[in-house]
């Protein structure tokens, strides 16, 4: 039963929720909400008749008897490249359904509000997390609301649009967006939310197991792209999981990289709290990673810091010049993902790189 099963726990005074917790904070304290237990990774009971994420089901909060929500995402492969006199590994997410990581998440959060009922939702995002809300809700069969700066790139809107969920266009800044939607989820709407909803970082871990299963160890590197940090946050999950497994000995080196125009966990990391003093929402090509506030900072420097990583910011200019790198390789990715490039230059030893999302979405 969905109210058996207490997968949430509030990062601040610890109270758990159920499954069919309908809010999106602490309803106690206000406080973000986690996922009350780590995965425990067991390699006898990967489901060998499964693809993509769901072999790694039984690492997933959830109901035994919850049907599966999926469209096959997960199983993207790693595509090893010579460069500059090593080998680098990229991680092609770009290749899920709806062209990003996203869809690891979403489907086995969309499978957990299928299983207890859910039948409205509602979403913000500047692009890759709204068409992952937006297809993943299509194929559950709920009605779903995106709300997207009216900046976002236009195949990003139209890709949401085609999944017939409504679009809600906020003038201004990507903070705008978060804004209205929030309004929405107090007036009693469910808030799937990509950051504020942890069950999406369950389905994100499963990156970290098919990395370990295809190099047949952790990397000593993963470079990801840096907005809120679910993308590092469940690579984190799932490492911690192999780690405890006793199938690797150490984490990888986990090393975010920001848009130099909006980089507030660069800044904390290299100023302390007083960087953010100077942290503004400026505009950069890098869309997908223009997050001023980010919900889970705080988790993402302890992350960063528990694997001996460190973030990184970059200029649009490096960020253009990586996307038209990573093209010359034949790996076709949206602009946010250039910002990769540059950080390898920075990294030694066997590195992985998360690709986020598809060419085809500028």
């Amino acid at each position: 039963m969905t109210d058996e099963i207490l997968p949430f726990k509030c990062s601040n005074c610890g109270r758990q929720q159920a499954l069919n917790f309908l809010g999106w904070k602490c309803p106690v304290c206000g406080g973000i909400l986690n996922l009350s237990a780590a995965p425990v990774f067991d390699p006898a009971q990967l489901d060998q008749s499964a693809r993509g994420i769901w072999r790694y089901r039984h690492t997933f909060p959830l109901p035994a008897e919850a049907e599966a929500v999926t469209l096959g995402e997960g199983g993207t492969p790693l595509i090893s490249i010579p460069i500059a006199g090593r080998t680098v590994h990229f991680k092609a997410e770009q290749l899920n359904p709806t062209g990003s990581f996203k869809d690891r998440g979403m489907a086995v959060m969309f499978t957990a509000l299928r299983a207890i009922g859910v039948t409205e939702a509602v979403e913000d995002s500047s692009g890759n997390a709204g068409a992952a809300f937006a297809g993943y809700a299509a194929r559950a069969g709920v009605k779903g609301r995106v709300f997207v700066p009216a900046s976002a790139s236009g195949p990003k809107r139209a890709q949401i649009a085609a999944y017939g969920a409504e679009i809600v266009a906020v003038e201004g800044p990507r903070s705008k967006a978060s804004e209205a939607v929030q309004q929405a989820a107090q007036a009693g709407a469910y808030y799937g939310s990509h950051v504020y909803n942890p069950l999406g970082l369950a389905g994100v871990a499963t990156a970290a197991y098919e990395i370990y299963e295809q190099l047949g160890h952790a990397p000593e590197n993963i470079i990801v792209p840096l907005g809120h940090g679910t993308l590092l946050l469940g690579l984190q999950r799932g490492f911690k999981a192999l780690k405890e497994a006793k199938l690797i000995e150490r984490l990888p080196r986990l090393v975010g990289v920001q848009a130099m125009a909006c980089a507030p966990i660069w800044a904390v990391q290299a100023y302390g709290r007083d960087g953010l003093s100077f942290v503004t929402e400026g505009q950069t090509v890098a869309e997908g990673v223009r997050v001023v506030h980010p919900v889970r900072g705080d988790f993402v420097l302890n992350a960063i810091t528990e694997t001996g990583g460190t973030v990184l910011a970059v200029e649009d200019s490096a960020i253009l010049a990586g996307r038209e790198a990573l093209a010359h390789l034949g790996l076709y990715v949206e602009t946010t993902t250039g910002i990769v490039w540059e950080a390898l230059g920075q990294t030694t030893g066997e590195t992985v790189v998360m690709l986020t999302g598809h060419g085809l979405k500028n």
